[in-house]
């Protein structure tokens, strides 16, 4: 059950900063932590909890080791605190937040904790060369076009698979688009690529994991943002590196016009349940934010 709820402003731990919230990412990763998975990415918090775990607003206050940042900052971070985001207020791990610059808009910076960073650690870890195949499974979500867009803008030749209503967003971000509900998905990506694909990036588990991790061009050659059963196929999780450094990379690459989140909808605060529900479905198309000024 999600409820709304006052509560005080949280105290800043050494270690933390409290952010005015402007704005906040909705991601698969929050209904999972509702379901009480990975609980160590939430600080091990008891339920009830807020939800969300990312954010984009405005310093408050600053904990006593956290160096680097200031009241007023404009900044984007991650909740590993168990504070949640879907909230006026919320601490953010200091060394996991970063300012933001003047630029850009705080929907959009919201979604570089999560979207952003995660496709560009998929990129890091599979270090393919200019030209190579990628086949991103599951493109048509916030994770899954941001990756699009970044390789692309490596040099690197990208298919996705996604639901027939993402066609258009696929396609505009610079991708092969294949539907994967028509027809023999296999088969279909086979013919666009007889010798495989140089890697797999997969954005959604399961057995639509194991179908297409016989499709990469060398065993191993494979990368789940949320599957850990990969390693069983051979591949990889990814290495993901929550710290300032890596949004601030995601940042630059907003402000200078080659990445865009794709945000196709925005929710006020009261209608955070309805957000959440569109991602839980996975028919959400680009990336949902919840913006705190509706």
């Amino acid at each position: 059950m999600q409820e709304f709820f006052e509560r005080p402003d949280p105290t800043p731990g050494p270690s933390e900063v409290l952010v005015r919230v402007a704005a906040a990412g909705v991601n698969p990763l929050d209904h999972k932590l509702r379901s009480g998975h990975g609980t160590a990415l939430n600080g091990h918090v008891p339920f009830p909890q807020v939800l969300g775990m990312e954010a984009a607003g405005t310093v408050l206050a600053v904990g006593d080791e956290v160096t680097g940042l200031s009241v007023g900052d404009r900044v984007a971070g991650f909740a590993l605190t168990g504070a949640g985001t879907y909230a006026e207020t919320t601490l953010l791990l200091g060394e996991a937040t970063a300012r933001i610059p003047d630029a850009l808009p705080e929907t959009w910076a919201a979604t570089i904790p999560v979207a952003g960073t995660t496709a560009l650690d998929v990129l890091d870890q599979l270090d393919l060369p200019a030209g190579a195949s990628l086949l991103v499974n599951g493109i048509g979500g916030g994770v899954g076009i941001a990756l699009a867009q970044l390789a692309r803008d490596r040099g690197l030749v990208v298919t996705g698979t996604a639901g027939p209503t993402k066609r258009d967003l696929v396609t505009a971000a610079g991708a092969t688009f294949v539907d994967y509900t028509d027809g023999d998905l296999t088969r279909r990506l086979r013919a666009l690529a007889p010798d495989g694909f140089a890697a797999v990036a997969d954005n959604v588990g399961g057995e639509s994991l194991r179908a297409v991790a016989a499709l990469a061009a060398r065993p191993g050659a494979i990368i789940s943002v949320g599957d850990p059963s990969v390693t069983e196929l051979g591949g990889e999780m990814v290495r993901r590196r929550l710290d300032r450094a890596n949004l601030e990379r995601a940042a630059e690459l907003m402000t200078t016009g080659r990445l865009d989140p794709h945000i196709t909808r925005t929710y006020p605060l009261e209608q955070a349940d309805q957000a959440l529900a569109l991602v839980e479905s996975g028919h959400a198309s680009g990336k949902l934010v919840i913006d705190l000024s509706l």
